[in-house]
């Protein structure tokens, strides 16, 4: 088999349809993927890659991206992704676990060969021009647990651990995430603000247009930039994170029939805020992780009235029901994940010590995440496990107060084992939050003027530099 083997259909099939549209405005068709993917692998064969050898790809999100992944799996390559996030502390970790045979770069990434000591041992080094030359028309067959990805975890709670996917792996990960995507229009264009969501799009015959944001400090993102983005390519559906979306609903995007947004905590003032703006598009917050994507998925469309009133009286954020293809428990109020889809193990085994579980003859993945399940069997998210403070679920207590005047964002932490509600906004109205925050519980607020997030998606709390915050007041 090879994962590819339904995508190269595809690139095929739908020759001078659009595949790919660049942050710039450049136009890849399925056709152009195809011939691109084919001098690529031809070019590389000839440099002596072989199948199972690990290249480490450093490239920004771009059309020959794309076209270099489709090159590498067809020569049943192994690809290496840093995680982004990290800068150079993240490539330097990928080089140091993975140990690859080949380094791909392109743009300014070039550089790094030169002025990073760790890539010098690297002796095969490729390109991704590949304008002109011969083509290889050609697919490797390899088995289903043959490696096709080596990714890295956000490294938010600990050292970014490696994942290693494999061609079956990867082949129902991208039908899992093809059935959530699956258009409902034939002329469908998507904003993708999750890069590996291109790869499923391609085998849905799918438009993508790239992000023209960075994707390092997502917060900070342009939202009329990204608006007349999303007009100027006639964008119908968008794939972002709740970063983006809190942007987006202040500008005006009528045009949109849908939202997936997820990698991070989809909050309820958010999706009510959208649904203002777009009083008639499918939204849908989608609950996953790097090791199974996706979990869970709720569309808006679906939660009642009940719901929102427990959303802003503390139970939690509603994630919906499990995809049929995962099986959830709740474990000590952890949420654990096991299905074909399921990260079984990592790269370094060591870290398969303290995530996996086996229980029923399977093993389990232990999503860090606390929630439950109602009587519904939909899925509520309560917050990280470790981020509990005595009896209150940070996002219980966070979803309610994000409701109140003049709140955008809020946080509970302990701080010296005593609960502290970070609250960013119209800092004037602290007293009125403490009012609030006090039928709650025994909660100190505190105003801050900015909340520290995550590096990837900007989406999640960085608790660990929010306690430190805290500390220092």
């Amino acid at each position: 088999m090879n994962l590819l083997a339904p995508i190269l259909a595809k690139l095929a099939a739908h020759g001078s349809r659009t595949a790919i549209i660049a942050p710039h405005g450049e136009h890849a068709s399925y056709a152009d993927l195809l011939g691109r993917s084919e001098r690529l692998a031809a070019a590389w064969k000839r440099q002596g890659l072989r199948a199972g050898d690990r290249v480490l790809v450093a490239m920004p999100v771009g059309i020959p991206l794309y076209a270099s992944l489709v090159a590498l799996w067809r020569l049943g390559a192994v690809v290496v992704f840093p995680e982004p996030a990290l800068g150079l502390t993240g490539l330097r970790h990928a080089l140091r676990v993975t140990q690859p045979r080949a380094f791909l770069a392109a743009g300014w990434f070039r550089l790094l060969r030169y002025g990073l000591p760790e890539l010098w041992s690297v002796r095969l080094v490729l390109g991704a021009d590949a304008s002109a030359g011969a083509a290889l028309d050609t697919l490797e067959a390899v088995d289903a647990d043959h490696p096709a990805l080596i990714s890295f975890t956000s490294g938010s709670t600990g050292q970014p651990k490696a994942i290693v996917r494999s061609h079956g792996f990867l082949a129902t990960q991208n039908a899992r995430v093809a059935e959530l995507l699956a258009p409902q229009r034939d002329d469908c264009v998507d904003l993708v603000g999750f890069p590996v969501f291109v790869l499923a799009n391609l085998g849905l015959g799918v438009t993508s247009v790239l992000p023209n944001w960075r994707l390092r400090g997502q917060e900070n993102a342009d939202a009329g930039r990204i608006a007349r983005h999303i007009a100027a390519h006639d964008v119908n559906r968008a794939l972002i994170p709740p970063s983006i979306c809190a942007g987006l609903a202040d500008h005006p995007i009528s045009q949109l029939d849908a939202i997936f947004t997820g990698g991070g905590p989809v909050f309820p003032d958010l999706l009510a805020r959208l649904a203002v703006r777009l009083p008639d598009a499918d939204i849908v917050s989608v609950y996953g992780s790097t090791e199974a994507e996706p979990i869970a998925h709720q569309r808006l469309a679906e939660v009642t009235e009940d719901d929102w009133r427990a959303m802003r009286e503390g139970a939690g954020l509603l994630t919906g029901r499990p995809i049929p293809e995962i099986a959830v428990k709740i474990l000590d109020r952890e949420i654990v994940v096991t299905g074909a889809h399921v990260n079984k193990g990592y790269l370094d085994a060591q870290h398969d010590r303290t995530t996996k579980l086996s229980l029923d003859d399977a093993i389990w993945h232990r999503t860090g995440d606390s929630g439950r399940l109602d009587e519904r069997q939909r899925l509520w998210l309560l917050g990280r496990c470790d981020g509990t403070v005595g009896d209150l679920p940070p996002f219980g207590v966070e979803s309610a107060a994000r409701f109140w005047t003049g709140v955008e964002q809020a946080a509970l932490v302990a701080v010296d084992d005593q609960p502290v509600l970070a609250i960013a906004g119209d800092g004037e109205r602290q007293a009125e939050w403490q009012a609030q925050a006090d039928r709650i519980g025994d909660i100190r607020v505190v105003a801050l003027r900015r909340m520290p997030l995550d590096r990837r998606h900007g989406s999640k709390v960085d608790y660990p530099a929010l306690r430190a915050a805290l500390r220092r007041i």
